[in-house]
C-alpha cells in the first residue's frame, strides 16, 4: 500500500510503503519503508535484524555499563567493548565460583565499593561466609 507522510501543508516529497507483517508471536506490524525494491518479507526480515542489533546495544548499555564511548576510533571503541565484557566475566566468574545467591548487580557493587581491600576478603563476603 502507498502513502503519503506529514500534513497537507508540510507532506513529506516521497511516497511510502506501508507494510502489514506478523512478527514471531502474531501480532501484526506496521512497518513504513521507502524501499520498492525488496519484497515484503525481505523488509520484515531486515526489522528482525535490525531489531536484533537494538537489544544487542541495550544488554551491552545495560549489563556492561556502556554509557558512551570515549574513543574516536574504531579500534577504540573495540577495546572499550572487550574490556567491559572482561570485567563483565569476572564478575560473573566471582558469582560462580564463591556460589553466590547474590545478583550480579550486587557483586559488581560490592567490588566497586572497596577495590582496595583483598579480593579473597570481597569474595568471602559474596559467598556469605565470615570474614576471619
Amino acid at each position: 500500500e502507498m502513502i503519503s507522510l506529514g500534513t497537507a501543508q508540510s507532506r513529506a516529497g516521497n511516497e511510502f510503503r506501508l507494510l502489514k507483517v506478523m512478527d514471531s508471536k502474531g501480532n501484526e506490524l506496521h512497518l513504513i519503508t521507502n524501499r520498492f525494491d525488496l519484497s515484503a518479507d525481505e523488509i520484515a526480515e531486515l526489522y528482525k535484524s535490525r531489531w536484533a542489533i537494538e537489544l544487542f546495544f541495550k544488554w551491552l548499555k545495560q549489563h556492561l555499563t556502556i554509557k558512551k564511548f570515549y574513543a574516536q576510533s574504531e579500534q577504540g571503541v573495540h577495546n572499550q567493548v572487550y574490556i567491559a565484557m572482561i570485567v563483565y566475566c569476572l564478575h560473573v566468574l566471582s558469582q560462580l565460583n564463591t556460589n553466590s545467591s547474590r545478583t550480579y548487580l550486587q557483586i559488581s557493587r560490592l567490588l566497586k565499593a572497596a577495590p582496595w581491600k583483598s579480593a579473597h576478603l570481597w569474595l568471602r563476603k559474596i559467598a556469605g561466609k565470615a570474614v576471619p
